[in-house]
């Protein structure tokens, strides 16, 4: 059976805002208060509904499994911020660079 057309078009499921804190909390095994901290430090930003509820997606999962791995290897919040802000740039350089080999020369 298929959805009707809602004249958009699908989101990628890592990119849907699927999951309420609570869920998120438990998806990446950390408490709710340090979701709500990351996101002030931020490590994070999810999506927010109308009245202002976060909603957590599968890549804020991702995000946030990532952040427990890095606080288990001994990186305070400050070097995740850091580490994240470099793994960010680092995928902006590599995506420039493909793009830029797949142009045709001169």
């Amino acid at each position: 059976m298929t959805e009707p057309d809602s004249g958009r078009a699908p989101q990628p499921r890592a990119g849907r805002a699927l999951y309420a804190i609570s869920v998120a909390a438990q998806l990446a095994s950390t408490g709710q208060q340090n979701i709500r901290l990351y996101e002030t430090r931020g490590l994070l930003t999810p999506a927010r509904t109308s009245g202002g509820t976060r909603q957590y997606s599968d890549a804020d999962i991702a995000v946030l499994l990532h952040i427990g791995e890095l606080l288990e290897q001994g990186l305070n919040l400050a070097g995740i911020a850091k580490v994240l802000e470099l793994e960010a740039a680092n995928a902006r350089l590599l995506r420039a660079l493909k793009r830029a080999r797949s142009l045709p020369e001169r």
